[in-house]
């Protein structure tokens, strides 16, 4: 991106015309989208570099040498997972302050007040476990099943090749097709599970400055 930017053209070339794609893609089908124009300004920049360093560390899953997803790993989609948490919270208490956060979140309007009594436990776990938690987990997960169908195909290709009887070496060309065919789709899931932390990032932002949801 550095790299990018100081090459940066009035007439942009091939790459800078796929990041400035993307830099779009995130500014207005994303924030503006969900937090509208005059909102979205704010949170653009968080939203841009998690969906670039989330993309990045999913790509790495299919990198020769590294073969591995960063975001694979628990301890980065927790740290992710917490700046969104930690703005999350921020952003409410800015809005609304500590008392009408609390409110807005674990006290939903146009309830009965008995109804208060299960309600309001689901909506702190909601608000403060279950949100950060799962925007962890989801993104780990489906890296995870990713780098172990990649593991799986590879390692298939290696035995039906190299150490399988000579009757079933043909398998191999079947499981190697397979890691291709797989290789690319985790391209897919890369970009994709990108742009959902993002959307659910805004989501939750959304949720956490309106006055009532």
């Amino acid at each position: 991106m550095v790299l990018l930017a100081r090459r940066a053209r009035l007439v942009p070339g091939r790459s800078q015309s796929v990041v400035e794609l993307l830099l779009d893609f995130v500014r207005i089908n994303v924030a503006q989208e969900i937090l509208g124009a005059e909102r979205a300004r704010k949170y653009v920049p968080l939203l841009t570099t998690l969906f670039f360093a989330i993309l990045a560390f999913n790509l790495t899953g299919i990198i020769p040498f590294l073969n591995i997803a960063g975001t694979s790993l628990i301890g980065l989609p927790i740290m992710l997972a917490l700046w969104v948490y930690v703005m999350y919270l921020g952003a409410g208490v800015r809005a609304h302050g500590v008392g009408g956060f609390l409110k807005n979140n674990l006290f939903p309007p146009g309830v009965p007040a008995f109804m208060y009594v299960l309600l309001t436990p689901i909506e702190f776990l909601t608000v403060f476990v279950l949100r950060p938690a799962t925007l962890a987990i989801r993104l780990m997960a489906n890296m995870v099943a990713g780098h172990l169908m990649l593991v799986l195909t590879f390692s298939a290709t290696h035995y039906f090749v190299l150490e399988a009887a000579p009757a079933m070496k043909a398998f191999g060309a079947l499981t190697f097709v397979s890691a291709i065919a797989l290789t690319l789709f985790e391209v897919f899931v890369a970009a994709l599970q990108a742009y959902i932390f993002v959307v659910l990032t805004a989501v939750y932002l959304n949720l956490s400055v309106e006055a009532e949801h």
